[in-house]
């Protein structure tokens, strides 16, 4: 119990060669600046066709296009538009930025970020195995109705926690927020040299704190070990601004953040339809 499940590709018999995920979702995250010099040499008439074809790429409807597709507008000076786009297919993703780069507004939307990550499910989520082991470790009796009825609870709610860590759906709440993260390789903090069932107890209070913001802030992380430059991408979703700033202030004092977490930068900004995307940047 005290030992990571092993990969699910280590060893056994191997199945073909794909770019597919086929257990979750390729992500991409790309954020984007509006460049005044090359918007002020576009014509009217040839800036109003590019605003059109990339509404149409940016279109979650359209027939092709990514099996999750989001806008918003990015607020300080490291970008003007962000977009998110998760699907099973990473050249599904990666047409968007070439789409982008081909429309007549490519010279006037400049690339200056982007994270590739995937979906995963954290090894820190107890199997139902384990929650049983953890309720009997807080004295409920195995033989128990109690006991029963909370491991049948907690299968339930997994089926729907795998769901949305796998293939999330993106709430209609218009506050968003992104970060990259680490957890650091300090010497006097290094948690990757602590047993697991050590990493499995502070996950579990890190865990916690984020529960108490149900139904204000919505969470998915995606994984990016080797596929970037940090090792997480944390993206939120909230019902109104204040409460990006408390769910982030308030897990940084459990001890997976305090002592072992590295955050990157923070790119907020408000969810909108492609075409108001547009129009708020003044494109």
């Amino acid at each position: 119990m005290n030992a990571p499940a092993r990969p699910p590709h280590a060893g056994g018999p191997q199945s073909e060669p794909t770019i597919l995920m086929k257990d979750g979702w390729h992500s991409l995250h790309l954020y984007y600046r509006v460049n005044q010099t090359a918007l002020n040499h576009l014509g009217a008439s040839e800036r109003a066709a590019g605003v059109e074809q990339v509404c149409q790429i940016l279109d979650a409807k359209r027939p092709g296009a990514p099996i999750r597709l989001q806008t918003s507008v990015v607020s300080g000076h490291r970008a003007d538009l962000g977009i998110l786009a998760m699907d099973e297919n990473p050249l599904v993703l990666d047409s968007l930025k070439h789409a982008i780069r081909a429309s007549a507004l490519g010279p006037v939307l400049e690339p200056v970020y982007s994270f590739v990550s995937i979906t995963e499910i954290s090894e820190y989520v107890p199997t139902l195995e384990q929650y049983g082991e953890r309720l009997k470790a807080e004295g409920t009796d195995p033989a128990s109705p109690a006991f029963a009825a909370k491991l049948k609870m907690y299968e339930d709610r997994e089926v729907m926690m795998r769901k949305q860590r796998l293939f999330p759906d993106f709430p209609e709440w218009p506050v968003y927020c992104f970060y990259p993260m680490d957890k650091i390789r300090d010497p006097h903090a290094n948690c990757y040299t602590l047993p697991y069932s050590r990493r499995m107890e502070m996950m579990t209070e890190h865990g916690k704190s984020g529960m108490k913001f149900g139904g204000r802030v919505s969470q998915v992380i995606t994984a990016s070990t080797g596929l970037d430059d940090w090792e997480w991408g944390v993206t939120l979703w909230a019902r109104e601004p204040a409460f990006i700033k408390e769910i982030v202030y308030t897990m940084r004092f459990d001890e997976a953040s305090a002592n072992y977490a590295k955050f990157g930068p923070f790119y907020v900004g408000y969810i909108m339809s492609p075409e108001a995307a547009l129009k708020q940047v003044q494109v």
